[in-house]
């Protein structure tokens, strides 16, 4: 664990924002081999497995190997800070404590790309997160190691903090991209990829805040050394949000591959005096519900995915028995519902639907038919939109029916 303990969490949580102190610990030796080798870096980030920390899971290089292949011009690497889904608190701890290890992250993916604008994408409901990243900008910016990326890249090279909109819709890529333009950020659809279509038309790479956490680390120790940190076949590390009915809530890094009994029983110190396990909500609110026979699970994106669930961003909101499900599920498909821009009418009135049914439901006033109403709206409206909000209320709906669907009988009327 003193290995892993390096990673992430505490490799910079006592130096904060003062870069010197930072590259006196090792800092900055990722991004110098970076710049000895620039060719070797996404064969390197490949060969580590690292994968999308924001939610899908999605491979690293695979996002940043057309960027590279592009014509050299104007391109961007957006790291992405907005972080606004219940349960998740990692990125702003991250952001808070260990900046120069995110912006270095996000330099050496530009050496990578031969990308010359470096956008850190914050959000600005998190003072001390935009506050720390921007003093860490401006210890860069006059930092002889960030002219060198310059110096490679033959062009100047613009770092800046850009707050998000706040909005939870905010935090989906290609919204991020209609944001850093400056309008509001509408999701669109898919094609044309950031990575073919993204600021201003530009080739855009958007990482999430974890993710490029992992990136020097890679480049100083080596793939081998990355990959040896998981369990089970799984590789590195990862940052899980422990909240809810949980005796030590708190961000915890582990090994990828950690079982969620390890994680909730182990580190988590069990359950509230009196509590019994029900359920956990993974990767917050927006995935399948895990249950007592879950507990043997291996929290890594492939293992929870066999489940029918998503490792997501690592948030885990536990739920314990006497907690009623639905009340839960109402709560968070009003969050859902309030977020939706409003750009897909499936979308905004269908998570306004759903909402309204399922507080009926909860206050004890539903009917039979409303429950056949939920069951019906969970069929037609995936896909219905163009980004994953409305996929994700309905996720979380149609796994609770499917997995406590006598506490939703139990509140019918006769």
């Amino acid at each position: 664990m003193d290995k892993l303990n390096q990673v992430l969490l505490k490799q910079d949580i006592r130096v904060g924002a003062d870069l010197d102190a930072w590259l006196a610990r090792g800092g900055g030796e990722g991004l110098a081999r970076a710049l000895k080798d620039p060719l070797a870096v996404i064969g390197e980030i490949a060969q580590a497995d690292l994968r999308g920390m924001g939610g899908a899971g999605f491979a690293t290089h695979r996002k940043w190997m057309p960027v590279a292949a592009a014509p050299d011009g104007d391109k961007y690497i957006i790291c992405n800070g907005n972080e606004d889904e219940p349960g998740t608190f990692k990125d702003r701890f991250l952001l808070e404590h260990t900046p120069h290890q995110v912006i270095e992250g996000a330099l050496i993916a530009a050496v990578a790309t031969r990308a010359n604008h470096v956008i850190l994408y914050v959000n600005p409901h998190q003072a001390s997160a935009i506050a720390a990243t921007r003093q860490a900008v401006l210890q860069w910016q006059g930092h002889p190691l960030f002219a060198a990326v310059g110096q490679y890249l033959g062009s100047t090279v613009t770092l800046r903090v850009v707050p998000s909109s706040g909005l939870y819709i905010g935090g989906e890529e290609t919204a991020v991209i209609a944001s850093v333009e400056g309008g509001f950020p509408f999701p669109r659809r898919k094609p044309p990829f950031p990575a073919e279509q993204g600021v201003h038309g530009a080739p855009t790479i958007v990482n999430n805040v974890e993710t490029l956490a992992h990136v020097p680390g890679i480049l100083r120790h080596g793939a081998q050394w990355y990959r040896d940190l998981g369990v089970g076949g799984a590789a590195g590390s990862k940052l899980y949000s422990l909240s809810g009915d949980i005796l030590h809530p708190g961000l915890y890094e582990l090994p990828m591959g950690t079982s969620l009994e390890s994680l909730v029983f182990g580190y988590g110190g069990g359950m509230l005096q009196g509590k019994e396990f029900k359920a956990v909500f993974t990767g917050g609110p927006s995935n399948t519900l895990l249950t007592k026979r879950d507990l043997d699970v291996a929290l890594d994106f492939d293992s929870v995915r066999l489940r029918r669930s998503r490792l997501g961003t690592g948030a885990m909101i536990v739920v314990s028995e006497g907690t009623s499900i639905v009340r839960k599920v109402a709560e968070y498909v009003s969050f859902f519902a309030q977020g939706s821009c409003g750009q897909c009418p499936p979308c905004k009135g269908g998570t306004f639907q759903l909402m309204r049914i399922l507080n009926r439901i909860d206050t004890g006033r539903g009917v039979h038919s409303d429950l056949e109403s939920l069951e019906n709206l969970c069929r037609i409206l995936p896909g219905s939109g163009r980004c994953g909000l409305i996929d994700g209320a309905v996720t979380v709906v149609e796994s609770s029916i499917h997995q406590f669907r006598e506490e939703y009988e139990a509140l019918l009327m006769a």
